[in-house]
């Protein structure tokens, strides 16, 4: 799978402090209202409704908060790296400092998997993760995102 499809360049965010996941949750809506057209409250609301099944914290320090969100016409995703990783009550306990938002079509779970389960092959690259954190520039993150082989 092609995560260009799913990503866009300007949705990759670099350096960001976050103290916790509430705050994080809350600027991943607020991003993704901004760049899909949806309010930030379906969105908060669609992401919150997910968490509280269980965290999307999936380890090594990095959480794939995902929804499917009522309104949405086609998969949205974006990628933050933060400055310092936030407790997240991932399966290992770990912080985390590397987070792939998936939002989805609530009728698009056929695309929404493959996104998910690409993302998760890149995620337990360890030279992929390490080239993610260690990415000077959007561009760059963005790049190792949708282009590096795994």
């Amino acid at each position: 799978m092609n995560l260009s499809s799913a990503i866009a360049p300007e949705d990759v965010i670099l350096d960001l402090s976050i103290s916790t996941k509430a705050v994080l949750i809350k600027k991943l809506a607020a991003h993704a209202a901004a760049r899909t057209g949806l309010t930030e409250e379906t969105i908060h609301t669609a992401l919150l409704g997910r968490e509280r099944l269980g965290s999307t914290g999936i380890g090594h320090g990095v959480a794939m908060p995902h929804a499917p969100v009522p309104g949405l016409q086609a998969s949205f995703a974006a990628l933050m790296v933060l400055k310092k990783p936030i407790e997240f009550e991932a399966v290992d306990d770990l912080p985390v400092d590397v987070v792939f938002l998936l939002l989805s079509a609530p009728d698009g779970s056929n695309e929404y998997l493959k996104i998910l389960a690409a993302v998760a092959r890149r995620t337990r690259d360890e030279q992929v993760m390490k080239m993610l954190r260690g990415a000077k520039t959007a561009t760059a993150a963005y790049s190792v995102l949708v282009e590096q082989p795994v």
